[in-house]
């Protein structure tokens, strides 16, 4: 079970940890492939139950209650990305020499021969829009893809199905790069690297250690934002195959090996000839939507990984036309009485958020829910000269008031307590009334959702129903 394709799963025993959107997709893989599979999972829940019984229906053996209990005679563990590497089940794993592998190094070891090459995304922010705006761009360029992996389409389904691919353009978690050893993209990119998820990770240094695994083995090009200095760092780090290059991307003018922006153009000085001299023009930054910094910044790394691929710099224009971000991303609402209403919901930390408000001059910010377990007194900070007012909502949103009181005393707040379905509609009466002909009413809540909300689209949801209600 070393390195290299396993190529006889008959009567091989193996354990997947976890039932859920990739557990079960793997559990019926391998025992569609002859291994003798045996799924642990913690939860034993009424959804749990009914994805025991399919699965049992197939001959798959499920535990349901004990994820922690190694099952005898393993001789390997493939485990849903989110499980924590410090628990129980690996530790026993570690001891009996049993590997431990994620749905992801499963699809890459079980891809056919001559399969389709990834093009791999990272980073805290922006993984999502990258990859579609990069597959939007294949596909410009006449290539059969697919943009895959955390994304929502099962990297495993993509690899095994019969749909015969040429290129796939994957979403990376830190979870799932964690747990894919051996993973060698054709080039791959870290957007950015900022503080999340350090409760799995165990500190900063483990997580960027796990973002920068997407890097290693690269044959092309390795894509890096030459704003986040950590993103070059794991770049200097990886071991890369002879022949792969640095290749940045920035807001700025870009050196030569850099792609940029020059007078509201989108420009290549990576992959042209003499780039010491030369660029190559790829698209309008008008052709971005919408033309955010951040934004920007997502379409100049997925047109690096494009252009590492070979695709011309009119598929990189029309892929950009084409492309159409998915709700709740900076989504302009409507306009009302001079005053825009913009839903970025998905903006679940600060990270996220700080990119967010950048894009606007004059805001009204609608924020709170969920810390996780940040601070915000950077992100207020840098924000503050930007905040005509600011609208708290949710659980967490005592932290966000205090460091508003630090760093924007002058800045007006409305602290609303009540967490019922009317909070939002509220939440943006209550903007409507601080904003100015020419601001931005900002959804951006640098919190996750679950404390009001089913999820974060619910919650833009609301949103835009209650700035519907505002118009009418």
């Amino acid at each position: 079970m070393g390195s290299g394709q396993v190529t006889d799963w008959q009567g091989k025993r193996v354990t997947v940890a976890g039932l859920g959107v990739s557990g079960v997709p793997a559990a019926k893989a391998l025992h569609g492939l002859g291994a003798k599979v045996t799924v642990v999972n913690d939860g034993d829940d009424a959804r749990a139950r009914e994805q025991a019984a399919e699965l049992e229906a197939l001959g798959v053996t499920v535990r349901l209650g004990d994820g922690d209990t190694l099952p005898d005679s393993t001789e390997l563990i493939v485990t849903a990305p989110g499980w924590k590497p410090d628990k129980p089940l690996f530790a026993a794993a570690d001891a009996a020499g049993v590997p431990v592998w994620g749905d992801v190094e499963l699809a890459w070891r079980l891809r056919k021969p001559g399969a389709a090459d990834w093009l791999a995304v990272t980073g805290t922010n922006g993984k999502t829009t990258t990859v579609q705006m990069l597959a939007s761009i294949l596909e410009a360029a006449g290539l059969r893809t697919a943009a895959v992996g955390n994304i929502g389409v099962s990297l495993l389904d993509a690899v095994l199905g019969d749909e015969e691919y040429d290129v796939l353009a994957v979403e990376l978690s830190s979870y799932q790069l964690h747990w894919a050893p051996s993973l060698r993209a054709h080039s791959a990119a870290v957007l950015n690297l900022a503080p999340d998820h350090l409760d799995w990770h165990g500190s900063m240094e483990a997580y960027a250690k796990d973002k920068g695994r997407i890097y290693e083995g690269n044959r092309v090009a390795c894509v890096y934002n030459t704003a986040d200095k950590a993103t070059e760092d794991l770049v200097r780090e990886a071991d890369v195959e002879e022949g792969c290059r640095a290749i940045g991307f920035t807001l700025g003018t870009p050196g030569p090996s850099q792609l940029g922006v020059v007078e509201g153009l989108l420009v290549d000085r990576a992959f042209v000839e003499n780039r010491q001299k030369n660029a190559q023009e790829l698209a309008e930054v008008a052709d971005v939507k919408p033309a955010a910094p951040h934004n920007i910044a997502n379409a100049l790394a997925a047109a690096a990984l494009a252009r590492a691929y070979g695709v011309s710099a009119g598929a990189v224009r029309e892929g950009l036309r084409n492309f159409r971000p998915d709700a709740h991303r900076i989504a302009h609402v409507a306009d009302v009485d001079g005053v825009a209403y913009v839903d970025d919901s998905k903006a679940t930390n600060t990270h996220a958020t700080q990119a967010s408000l950048a894009a606007y001059d004059s805001v009204v910010w609608i924020a709170g829910g969920l810390a996780k377990g940040a601070t915000f007194d950077e992100l207020v900070a840098g924000a503050a000269k930007r905040l005509r007012g600011a609208v708290l909502i949710g659980r967490d949103r005592a932290l966000i008031r205090e460091a508003l009181a630090r760093h924007a005393p002058e800045v007006p707040v409305v602290d609303l307590g009540r967490t019922d379905t009317g909070a939002m509609l509220q939440a943006v009466q209550e903007a409507r009334r601080l904003a100015r002909p020419g601001d931005t009413v900002l959804l951006a809540p640098a919190c996750a959702s679950m404390d009001m909300f089913a999820n974060y689209n619910k919650r833009g949801d609301a949103f835009a129903q209650a700035v519907r209600e505002l118009g009418a």
